[in-house]
Parts: C-alpha cells; structure tokens; sequence
C-alpha cells in the first residue's frame, strides 16, 4: 500500500470518527459517510471492477436481510410479551421477594451474560429488553444506567463463546492463529469486562455522573 492510499484512509477514519464526536451526525449516518468514502477510495485505486460491485451489493443484501428478519421477529415478540402482560406478571413475582434491589440487576446481567454466550447480541437486547425493561424500571433505577448496562453486556457478549463475532472477525484476519488460541487471551478481556459489568451494577452513580452532568 502506498503513502498515497494510506493517507487516504486516514482521511478517511477522522472524517467517520471525527463526525460522530464532532456532532456532525450519527453513528449511523457515519456509516453511510464511511461507505460512501470507501467507495470514493475504491474507485481512486481503480480496485472496483463490476464483478467486485455485485458481490458487495449481494453480501449487503444478504446481511439487511438478515438484520430485517431478526428486527422483525423481536417486534412480534415484544408485542406478543405485551399482550400476554408478562412484564406486568414478572415484575409482581420479583416483588413477592424480600430481595435487594441490586440482587436482582445482578442476576439479570448472569443472564445476559449467559444468553450472550449463545446469541448474536441484536437479537439478544431485542429479545430481552421489552421483558427486563419494566422490572428494572419498577425497582426505581435510571433507564439511561439500564441502558449502559446492556451495552457493556453486548460488548462482552462479542467475545464470549462460542459466538463471539469480533473472535471470528479477528480470525480472518489472523488465519494462522487457531480460534482456541484466541478465546484462550480472551480470557482475562472476559475477567475484567465481568468485574466491570459488577462495579456497574452495584454502583449506578458511576455510569449516571457524565450523563447527569451534561443534564
């Protein structure tokens, strides 16, 4: 790769980085900015052929489809959880407990962690949210903290086994290190994410300080 092309990409990282901590536009617009550029950058290189073409836009079409399918499954159960006041029900059956409060977070976070073992972390938060939401909300704990709580076990989940996308995203790219070997450094990731995910819990002060203070 020349200079040339790597100052391209550079150019092109702070301008998706740089939008989205800038305010320019969001993550998701970023994206749109990003494969605009790459695109801008693959014709530059003269690298895009129409065969190159087609195959991206069959892999793009394949993974919306994917992403729409798992969206909408989540939205029908979501609602069928509705209907069946299940929310209501489950946080009446944890109120029958003379329990703490942070028992309970803490043992919705083993499930997560559980559940992050075995599902992609989409379906997983639009599958459990609409269930966990209402309990969380009724035990007087801040919506904003739950929702940071669900993104620190989305990113634990990313690499946990044995579906951890970002081990097999690291696996393409390092096809001579096995997938055990990378699970195995992942560990003490793991170890510390979970010690991370407790202080969380336990202490909701922590995650709320930023927010409260930009309030």
């Amino acid at each position: 790769m020349s200079l040339l092309e790597i100052r391209g990409l550079g150019i092109l990282f702070v301008l998706v980085l740089g939008g989205i901590y800038g305010g320019v536009f969001t993550p998701t617009e970023a994206a749109g900015v990003g494969a605009a550029g790459g695109f801008v950058f693959a014709l530059g290189r003269r690298a895009l052929t129409w065969h190159t073409l087609y195959t991206v836009l069959v892999e793009s079409a394949r993974t919306t489809a994917m992403l729409f399918v798992i969206l909408i499954g989540a939205l029908t159960f979501a609602n069928f959880i509705n209907f069946t006041t299940m929310p209501a029900d489950l946080r009446e059956f944890v109120g029958q407990f003379a329990v703490d409060p942070v028992i309970v977070v803490l043992a919705i976070c083993v499930v997560y962690i559980i559940l992050g073992c075995m599902l992609e972390s989409l379906s997983m938060i639009l599958l459990t949210v609409p269930i966990f939401f209402p309990v969380v909300k009724s035990l007087g704990y801040d919506p904003i903290w739950f929702g940071i709580l669900c993104v620190v076990v989305t990113e634990i989940s990313l690499i946990t086994p044995p579906v951890g996308l970002n081990v097999f995203v690291l696996r393409g790219v390092l096809p001579d290190v096995s997938t055990r070997t990378i699970f195995r450094g992942l560990v003490p990731f793991i170890l510390a994410d979970v010690v991370r995910l407790a202080i969380i819990a336990a202490v909701p002060a922590l995650s709320l300080w930023l927010p409260r203070l930009l309030n």
